[in-house]
């Protein structure tokens, strides 16, 4: 049976961990053995105790990355890689079509890598599906954030000294994190505005209590995996326009657009910060990818033009105790897919497998990457 290690994150603002103590004893009972690098769980409320009250085995960092499999959240650092055996399997987000710098020490290093942000986004793949269950959270959390920094209320409240107003939210985006968005804002009360250019949106914004803002489509809207891979210069500048006239009334504006493998969109520039009112709060949630609003800063919270602008890069680290339990769930199911009787399958002809595998004993799968690698950094 595979033996898992789990190490502790090292990136910066990282406050989650890859395995919660009930998952892990999930897989023990399945017969995977399970180690964990020393206080790994400690930010998101899991103690060492926790841990080996249901069979983890608490270890060293040298001693997690000599594991068969290296259970992870983050892409792994530069040393993080040198400490791997040379026939580990990593499973851990790489964007690697960003990464390549990493993706050739592993190649290097003839270690084989499941990608989790490679996942295929399909129904049979959803109970795996990391960036969804992050994303929801992280949409809740937008939310909240942007409300601790309005300086008013969402909802509309009559009291003897006069009613106030609701709160008008704007949100770009109608994926998961926008969708939880929605429905967060609406539970606060908020009027809820909402735009998305993939007209097949429209129906779920409006089950959630959301007003979508509509322009007429056009055939240059291509999208992929859920993403929007093509769009005419011509429809954005009518999204915008359209969009213009909800953002510079708006008491809080939400921006979730992200592009696979590439910077994200910009869709508030500094032309549209200068129409809106004073007051109004921005939450980039794009902000680690460059973000969508020109002026955000990466977990930074700026003021311009009396607009507070929130650039959080890791949402879901901010709720650690449930992003871990979700994660860990996402990545139980993965690990569980991958293997049979405790060993990987291998299986090419399966979509979850053939998407998500990166590498495999140091040869690059996905041909998107092949040109991206080094040949020369390999070989030396």
């Amino acid at each position: 049976m595979l033996n898992i290690g789990v190490p502790k994150e090292s990136a910066d603002h990282e406050s989650r961990v890859a395995m919660t103590p009930t998952i892990a004893k999930q897989l023990i009972n399945k017969g995977f053995k399970v180690m964990l690098e020393s206080d790994a769980g400690l930010l998101s409320n899991f103690s060492n105790k926790d841990y080996e009250d249901v069979g983890v085995t608490i270890e060293k960092k040298e001693n997690i990355y000599k594991a068969e499999v290296i259970a992870k959240i983050n892409p792994p650092s530069k040393d993080e890689v040198k400490l791997m055996s040379k026939d580990a399997t990593l499973i851990s987000l790489l964007f690697a079509q960003t990464n390549t710098e990493i993706i050739n020490l592993l190649a290097k290093q003839k270690i084989s890598a499941f990608s989790l942000d490679a996942i295929p986004r399909t129904s049979l793949a959803q109970s795996m599906d990391v960036l969804s269950s992050q994303a929801n959270l992280a949409g809740y959390k937008a939310v909240i954030l942007g409300g601790a920094e309005m300086g008013k209320i969402f909802p509309m409240l009559m009291t003897s000294a006069g009613t106030i107003k609701p709160a008008t939210v704007v949100i770009f985006g109608a994926g998961v994190a926008g969708l939880q968005a929605i429905a967060t804002a609406k539970r606060l009360g908020a009027n809820v505005w909402v735009s998305d250019i993939r007209p097949e949106t429209k129906e779920q914004v409006q089950s959630l209590g959301g007003k979508f803002i509509e322009v007429e489509g056009d055939s240059s809207i291509k999208t992929e995996g859920g993403y929007v891979k093509g769009v005419s210069d011509e429809f954005l500048k009518k999204q915008q326009e359209a969009v213009t006239e909800k953002v510079i009334n708006a008491d809080l504006v939400i921006t979730t657009a992200l592009i696979p493998g590439k910077k994200a969109p910009l869709l508030i520039p500094d032309e549209m910060l200068e129409k809106m009112k004073s007051g109004t709060v921005i939450v980039d949630m794009a902000v680690s990818q460059g973000g969508n609003c020109a002026s955000s800063e990466l977990n930074k919270v700026v003021t311009k033009n009396g607009i507070k602008i929130v650039g959080e890069g890791n949402l879901p680290a901010t709720l650690p105790i449930n992003a871990s339990e979700l994660l860990a769930k996402n990545i139980q199911n993965f690990i569980q897919h991958l293997t049979h009787e405790g060993q990987f399958k291998w299986d090419m002809d399966d979509e979850i497998t053939a998407g998500s595998l990166i590498l495999k004993d140091g040869d690059i799968i996905q041909d998107y990457l092949k040109k991206s690698v080094q040949p020369e950094l390999i070989n030396s």
